[in-house]
């Protein structure tokens, strides 16, 4: 076989087990330090640390830094490479699998009313969902901390990926799926494991499922549960499930590279994301993200019997290991402990963290995602652009940064890397 040949069947597979469209760190931890947030807002380092991202490649990216009272927001680059339109702070942004911590508080919120057990079967609210031994085997907790070893249903939906193709991102842009479809795709297909071992494997629908036992429970559309007891209690203003393929209010087009399989990078910012739901279909800005993170780990959003159960982590399997809790996830950086999730849909991807004293937060979004390039042994080179934003994200949350370390860090650690980048040989 010619290096032609292997890098192009590289670039098949890798596009083909990239496409869970969830987790964005490949996530080894850096040793952490002593626990607790930065040295303050530089507000100059900042912009600058947030600009070498724009200048290593990176389309647009627009971010939030909080360190306790004091804030900051920036943006740059462009939201359209067509008519150079701005990025700013402010853009409405498809959030991804971040949408997973919003559907997990919900379930946890009936967990403390009595009408959701974690440890009980799913089999007991999803019967005809889930019969038999499998849904006796599987718990609720097993689905909120990916254990459950159901498959993502993300590689069935667009099944032109495994051939190396982009074709179904095109054919699937105005479809909607419904939830028990997409659900099926991931039931249909071969368990990753037996449910409840170690180390789990990042799925999107569990939280599929996870969204239909709320529904069941409720009595409600599950986005419409979210949007009133999650969203709306959070105080979020510019939060929500798009009705329609268009992102609510002023935003960013969304560039998809598909590790050079779609060149030049074509915009997925119209995308009907209904395939997602509760597992990912979320818009929001990040200042609003900032403040959900900060609400539910000031208890604002589920008492602290649950928010405990929710910090209780397994190590997932999702291009790294990752410590994953119920719906959220721990980063270890060298400035201490964050709690987060991060997400990633056609053409956008999103980093959110929360230091463990609550004070010091980061989010940023990004508009162009795969832009790496694979290797012939199909795993994801990182780019230039992966270290400046580590770069900026140790700026952020730390209140330090440094090239050397940020180098040091990758690509252990490298925020808007896609998830499941490792690959089969």
């Amino acid at each position: 076989m010619t290096m032609r040949q292997l890098r192009k069947t590289a670039v098949r597979r890798a596009a083909a087990v990239a496409m869970s469209l969830g987790v964005l760190v490949a996530a080894t931890p850096a040793q952490a330090a002593e626990a607790g947030s930065g040295t303050g807002l530089d507000r100059q380092a900042l912009r600058q640390a947030l600009g070498a991202v724009h200048e290593a490649g990176m389309y647009g990216i627009y971010s939030a830094v909080r360190d306790g009272a004091k804030s900051w927001q920036g943006a740059s680059g462009v939201a359209d490479v067509r008519t150079n339109r701005p990025v700013t702070s402010g853009m409405v942004h498809r959030v991804g699998s971040i949408t997973k911590t919003f559907t997990a508080v919900a379930l946890l919120q009936q967990v403390a009313r009595g009408t959701v057990e974690l440890d009980a079967p799913i089999g007991r609210y999803l019967p005809d969902v889930v019969p038999g031994e499998r849904g006796q085997r599987i718990t609720v907790r097993m689905l909120l901390n990916h254990t459950s070893h159901i498959a993502d249903f993300v590689g069935p939906a667009f099944p032109s990926l495994y051939e190396g193709s982009p074709q179904s991102l095109d054919d699937n842009r105005f479809r909607r799926f419904t939830r028990l479809e997409v659900a099926r795709l991931g039931l249909d297909a071969p368990a990753t494991g037996e449910p409840g071992s170690t180390p789990g494997v990042y799925s999107n629908t569990n939280y599929v499922l996870a969204g239909m036992i709320l529904q069941k429970v409720t009595g409600m559309e599950p986005e419409e549960y979210i949007t009133r007891h999650v969203i709306r209690k959070a105080g979020l203003r510019h939060t929500s499930f798009p009705r329609t393929p268009f992102i609510p209010g002023p935003h960013s087009k969304a560039y998809e590279s598909l590790f050079g399989l779609i060149d030049p990078p074509r915009d997925y910012s119209v995308y009907e994301v209904s395939f997602l739901n509760t597992a990912g279909a979320l818009t929001s800005t990040m200042d609003d993200l900032n403040r959900f993170y900060r609400a539910l780990l000031r208890g604002e959003l589920i008492g602290p019997a649950e928010l405990a159960e929710m910090r209780k982590t397994v190590p997932v399997a999702a291009g790294g290991l990752l410590d994953y809790g119920l719906g959220i996830y721990a980063y270890d950086l060298p400035c201490g402990r964050f709690w987060g999730h991060s997400g990633s849909v056609f053409g956008m991807a999103t980093e959110s963290l929360t230091s463990e004293d609550g004070k010091r937060q980061v989010s940023m979004g990004v508009n162009r995602t795969k832009y790496q390039t694979v290797d012939e042994n199909g795993q994801v080179v990182p780019h230039a652009i992966d270290y400046a934003s580590l770069e900026y994200l140790l700026r952020a949350a730390c209140g330090t940064g440094g090239n050397a370390q940020a180098r040091a860090a990758a690509p252990q650690f490298v925020p808007f890397a896609v998830d499941q980048v490792r690959v089969k040989r």
